[in-house]
């Protein structure tokens, strides 16, 4: 019998997984699918899985990356001593994943914000949101914002955007800001947010029951 996806598991996602590599026989289209698929069948996964990167053939794929029949497929935790993850995604998101990027034994204060989907923009219901992004030029300024803004309030940041098609209550942005007291923390958290909104390249469509616009875009 022909394997269609190996896929190995590491550190807490082994542990999580009980296994270090097993056989799919058949092969998820896409990244995003292949964690759904390894959710279901670990639940114990699951919680960590919105934080593991994925690797396909050595390679790191983003969520809508295929995955081919025949690929070995590696699920990666976060690294101890890496950066607090920001980044842009076509996933639901999880505040958790932010919160634990910046928790820790100095911090005094945790601030976070979760922007989600309005359905209603002035007096016009909104059926559905269209988030799109450069993703590798988004990813590096909202890294560089992160890190701009944390030094600038002695923070720790993360910010992780998701793109695609949102409707009315899903989350568009998750932020999370730490600091030693409240104070800089609500600051920190504040600015990122301002300025995500201002430099990020993300843009956002508007579909309304009677038409749709670019936010932005309009006179």
């Amino acid at each position: 019998m022909t394997v269609s996806v190996r896929v190995l598991y590491f550190a807490a996602a082994r542990e999580a997984a009980g296994t270090s590599r097993e056989d799919l026989a058949q092969s998820p289209a896409t990244v995003a699918d292949l964690r759904a698929a390894l959710a279901a069948r670990h639940p114990a996964l699951a919680r960590l899985l919105p934080r593991c990167r994925i690797a396909v053939d050595e390679e790191l794929a983003p969520d809508h990356a295929p995955v081919p029949d025949g690929s070995e497929v590696a699920v990666v935790p976060p690294v101890a001593g890496g950066a607090p993850p920001f980044a842009v995604v076509d996933r639901p998101l999880s505040l958790d994943e932010v919160v634990e990027a910046v928790g820790g034994t100095s911090a005094g204060g945790v601030v976070t914000f979760t922007g989600t989907v309005r359905g209603e923009t002035r007096g016009r219901r909104v059926v559905r949101l269209e988030y799109e992004a450069y993703r590798p030029m988004a990813e590096r300024v909202l890294a560089r914002i992160g890190e701009e803004v944390g030094a600038a309030h002695g923070a720790t940041l993360s910010a992780v955007h998701r793109v695609g098609v949102l409707v009315p209550g899903d989350a568009a942005v998750v932020i999370a800001a730490a600091a030693p007291h409240r104070e800089p923390a609500f600051r920190a958290c504040q600015e990122c947010l301002e300025r995500l909104k201002r430099e990020v390249p993300i843009w956002k469509r508007e579909v309304f029951e009677d038409g749709s616009e670019w936010v932005g875009a309009g006179p």
